[in-house]
């Protein structure tokens, strides 16, 4: 049986791992996921400024359940549509420490495909 506490500090050793390369800037910010056992999100953030510029998650969809593939990919185009209106094109992906796969690349491909770039 997997102990979820220790599985967790992997993974946020694996996310700050990552968070030294990456940064976002007001010019290409930072799109990073959070995934739960229910729900799913992803925040577009500025780290110079130290503020979110969009969010969005699987709570604001009506009627779907929040912890599956299609949620995720709900998720990534409403991000993305919401970070168009506000004249973000271009982002830095933060995977949060999750492996790409599942509900985190399902989120990154329906963001690529409603017109986020990176």
């Amino acid at each position: 049986m997997i102990n979820k506490q220790s599985s967790n500090v992997a993974r946020l050793r694996r996310h700050a791992r990552v968070r030294k390369a990456i940064s976002g800037t007001s010019a290409c910010p930072r799109l990073c996921v959070f995934r739960s056992l229910k729900n799913i999100y992803a925040q577009i953030i500025d780290d110079v400024k130290g503020t979110t510029l969009v969010a969005a998650s699987s709570l604001e969809l009506k009627g779907e359940f929040g912890g599956n593939k299609e949620a995720a990919k709900k998720v990534g185009e409403l991000v993305a549509k919401k970070a168009l209106e506000k004249g973000i094109e271009n982002v830095v992906f933060d995977r949060g420490g999750y492996i790409y796969h599942g509900r985190v690349q399902e989120l990154a491909d329906g963001a690529r495909e409603a017109g986020l770039k990176f």
